[in-house]
């Protein structure tokens, strides 16, 4: 992280909010998702009785925070994908790659704009279940299993390095999408292979405790770590800056030749003067 500055990180990061604040599919995905994510939650803490068993009632538990976790994952990938093929087709990503700003700076920018409110999200969402779940829940078993502290330590954990994981893999499809469709469902489907990690937690074919929990989430940073590696050697800005003024050409439909381009001229002569004078 070295030779980083902190101003250019935070003007990249200001520059991204204000992108997504005039997507509204951006804005509708972060006020819709945690209420769909929230369904299963509240049938457990509401419809679950106190007659289940508390081993039972454990596994009810699991599978709500399974979908918590989903959170994180799902909604900063819908948001990534969009960082770098929707502003080259805004017309915004050019600007951005030809100022002074070191390829770390701009892709740590763009990272903390998504991850900040995703991860956010998801704390918000797990408080409010456990606070649900110790005033409403019918079973005594709900509130206990979710205020575990071994739970709450594997969520502090787990979202923001689940939301790292999903932003480094839609960046990595934007900057090689050419539709922005294309580039969020596959950002999506990217988003999911580190859930089945967490699942295992979750269903408790592993035992969830500290420790677990500790272990699982240095796993989910090497993981991180090494994918971005891979994200910052595909982050090529001379490819990027030629594909945005390729795009932009084929929209303004001038039908001239790519930028680059060596036209053949014919040699003007004495015997073409003279018949375009005669």
């Amino acid at each position: 992280m070295i030779g980083l500055n902190g101003r250019r990180l935070a003007a990249v990061a200001r520059k991204e909010l204000r992108e997504y604040r005039r997507t509204p599919y951006i804005v509708g995905a972060m006020l819709v998702l945690p209420f769909v994510f929230l369904i299963n939650p509240a049938i457990v803490i509401f419809v679950l009785s106190a007659a289940v068993k508390p081993a039972a009632a454990a596994r009810d538990v699991g599978s709500t925070f399974l979908v918590l976790l989903v959170v994180p994952a799902v909604i900063p990938a819908s948001i990534s994908a969009y960082s770098v093929v929707g502003e080259r087709d805004q017309g915004t990503l050019e600007p951005l790659l030809t100022t002074p700003v070191r390829r770390g700076e701009i892709l740590i920018g763009k990272a903390l704009a998504p991850v900040i409110p995703s991860v956010g999200i998801a704390y918000i969402l797990f408080a409010l279940v456990v606070i649900l779940a110790h005033f409403f829940a019918q079973n005594p078993a709900v509130a206990a299993t979710l205020g575990d502290g071994s739970h709450i330590l594997a969520q502090a954990l787990f979202a923001p390095l689940l939301a790292v994981w999903s932003i480094g893999v839609g960046t990595a499809i934007s900057a090689r999408a050419s539709d922005v469709r294309v580039a969020q469902q596959l950002g999506t489907l990217a988003s999911l292979p580190p859930l089945a990690v967490t699942a295992l937690v979750s269903f408790q074919i592993v035992p969830l405790g500290v420790w677990t929990a500790v272990g699982f989430g240095l796993g989910l940073l090497v993981i991180d770590i090494a994918m971005w590696r891979v994200v910052a050697a595909l982050f090529d800005r001379e490819r990027l800056i030629t594909g945005s003024r390729a795009a932009k050409a084929t929209v303004g439909g001038t039908g001239g030749p790519p930028s680059g381009t060596v036209r053949r001229i014919r040699a003007f002569d004495a015997a073409d003067d003279g018949g375009s004078g005669a």
